[in-house]
């Protein structure tokens, strides 16, 4: 049997997304010099482009790497060996930012948590409440958990923080959420924000981001955990010249670029009220599949992507080959103690109402032949869709 597939692969999955056409274009140019005069007209666009995507006034620093090497520079430039950090489990995500920290040394003091629900405000008031000598020196959670399908309420945890009035650093990973949710690192006071280039960026993968404060820079002259790559003063020094202070990913900037112009010309709100309207549209589907989704809190539900409980009698893996088989469609794979239990549909980026109702009909056809009990999810679904003027009003979280 041959292995050609006709048409396009359908990349279901929450990140790396699919990269539009625009992007891919902007990507594939002659690279130019990077120390060369014409340098700082990229980089000072981007600098433009992307802070009101973070939602800041402040600096961003942009890092050739993965996510993970945003949650590094995050803790390295401000931390010192041995602090305190308050860390939410909320997932595989927040779990592995968790091993990161105590790799570097720091002491991790984490919120247990179910993997169901988000960030709990008032379980970080109780722990820095408890902290008199202010011994906690940052709390660091996840916005949009990206195993789960949760998104935290980050105001309300910054509210929270400041009930206490503990000094603490706050940290936030946006990964999932940048440029797809509402997201507030100057109004929420948001010391470190991580972000990365490969899902709400509309780019693959090998950026990342640090969106930093004052208070996170002024931090920074005195953290003492050893940093080179990652750190920022060295970075931000050539940044106000236009440069980077090593070779930077020169044609993945032209990307970042392009990528920033389509957010802009679509307008951030109308950005974050099509991924609203997307999520609710696939949880339509769900409750019409029969499915059961994991998030339990609906403030909490994730507009980016949704996970989806199988049956205990069925496999979710299994239910995900049937459908790559099938109709040529990937998705999200339940992580860590979820394996086998959920699979995950990502309806984020560069994405449309056609799109999503063929991801929707691929899976309702993948669990009738995968024999899984289900209902019909893509009518309703449709129907909504059908009704732009139904969707959700936007809530920032």
């Amino acid at each position: 049997m041959s292995d050609f597939r006709s048409g396009v692969h359908f990349l279901q999955i929450p990140g790396p997304t699919n990269v539009p056409d625009r992007v891919l274009r902007a990507i594939d140019r002659a690279t130019m010099d990077h120390r060369g005069p014409g340098f700082p007209r990229l980089t000072s666009e981007i600098a433009d482009l992307i802070k009101p995507v973070f939602g800041t006034s402040g600096p961003v620093v942009i890092y050739p790497s993965s996510g993970t090497g945003a949650w590094e520079a995050a803790l390295v430039n401000t931390l010192s060996p041995g602090d305190r950090v308050l860390m939410v489990e909320t997932g595989q995500f927040a779990a592995l930012w968790q091993k990161l920290a105590t790799r570097l040394g720091l002491a991790v003091e984490v919120i247990p948590g179910d993997w169901r629900h988000g960030v709990d405000p008032d379980a970080v008031a109780e722990r820095l409440a408890a902290d008199p000598g202010h011994t906690i020196k940052a709390v660091a959670v996840v916005h949009n958990e990206t195993s789960t399908g949760v998104t935290s309420r980050i105001g309300e945890v910054r509210a929270a923080i400041d009930r206490t009035g503990h000094p603490a650093l706050f940290f936030v990973d946006t990964i999932s959420s940048l440029a797809s949710v509402d997201y507030r690192h100057d109004e929420w006071q948001v010391d470190v924000t991580v972000g990365g280039s490969q899902k709400g960026l509309m780019l693959p993968p090998g950026l990342a981001f640090n969106a930093v404060s004052e208070k996170a820079l002024a931090a920074s002259r005195t953290a003492r955990l050893p940093r080179s790559y990652w750190a920022w003063d060295e970075i931000l020094a050539s940044n106000a010249t236009g440069y980077f202070p090593y070779t930077p990913a020169t044609n993945m900037l032209y990307g970042l670029r392009e990528s920033l112009h389509m957010l802009h010309e679509e307008g951030l709100e109308n950005v974050f009220a099509r991924h609203a309207r997307h999520g609710e549209a696939t949880r339509r589907a769900a409750r019409g599949w029969g499915l059961e989704i994991l998030a339990l809190d609906r403030r909490e539900y994730s507009n980016t992507l949704t996970a989806l409980l199988v049956p205990d009698a069925a496999n979710a893996d299994a239910l995900r080959a049937t459908i790559l088989e099938h109709f040529d469609m990937s998705l999200g794979t339940g992580l860590g103690k979820l394996a086998g239990r959920v699979f995950r549909i990502g309806h984020l980026g560069s994405f449309n109402d056609l799109m999503l109702a063929g991801t929707l009909c691929g899976v309702q056809m993948g669990l009738e032949l995968a024999g899984i009990p289900h209902g019909d999810g893509v009518t309703p679904a449709l129907a909504y869709l059908a009704a732009p003027a139904a969707a959700p009003a936007l809530t920032a979280v």
